[in-house]
């Protein structure tokens, strides 16, 4: 059911794209993630370590409806990587956010609306999960930007809603235990985009 409700959604901003061409702008954007993934829990009982922050990417697509009230769908693919003390836990995703701004003193501009996103694949150290509770979570994005001409650069904070944890079996500590990554993102997004 989750997967088909993804599908749906890209579907829609697939379609939106293409009639955005004709309004206001399409186009592509990328650039860098300081990113850290939730804490990790080495057993069940043991206390929280929180991750040290690393740098991601991302890049993909959007759209830009509007004028001085805008709409901006977006369809991004996304790598973050946070280092424990015990390993580095790695994930990809796909982001779909759904923002509405404000444009003023024509080029900059606020931003803020939920992100739909989808898990594609995590590894701890070698070790791939299979077992995260949720693939399809929802979070907020809200930042600022500035636009000249066709090119934009803006600056979000991405924070996941939706609990969602990974859980495997570590074999690093004696003895093995299950252990538990919460993987909502509590990141910074800097972004380069370019409107056709």
């Amino acid at each position: 059911m989750k997967k088909a409700l993804f599908i749906i959604l890209v579907c829609l901003l697939f379609t939106t794209f293409s009639q955005a061409q004709n309004k206001t702008g399409f186009g592509f954007k990328g650039g860098v993630n300081y990113n850290a993934n939730g804490d990790y829990f080495e057993s069940i009982g043991s206390n929280a370590e929180h991750p040290d922050r690393n740098i991601g990417y991302h890049f993909g697509i959007f759209a830009k409806l509007g004028g001085k009230i805008f709409i901006k769908p977006e369809l991004v693919y996304t790598s973050t990587k946070s280092d424990y003390s015990t390993g580095t836990f790695e994930m990809q995703k796909l982001d779909a956010p759904v923002l509405l701004g404000l444009r003023f003193l024509k080029m900059f501009n606020v931003f803020a609306g939920p992100s739909f996103q989808y898990i594609l694949d995590t590894e701890f150290e070698g070790v791939n999960i299979d077992d995260i509770k949720n693939d399809f979570t929802v979070g907020l994005n809200f930042g600022v930007g500035v636009s000249f001409n066709r090119v934009g650069i803006d600056l979000r904070y991405e924070r996941g809603f939706s609990d969602n944890e990974a859980s495997f079996i570590n074999n690093n500590i004696t003895p093995a235990a299950e252990s538990r990554i919460d993987t909502r993102p509590d990141q910074l997004i800097l972004s380069l985009s370019f409107i056709l």
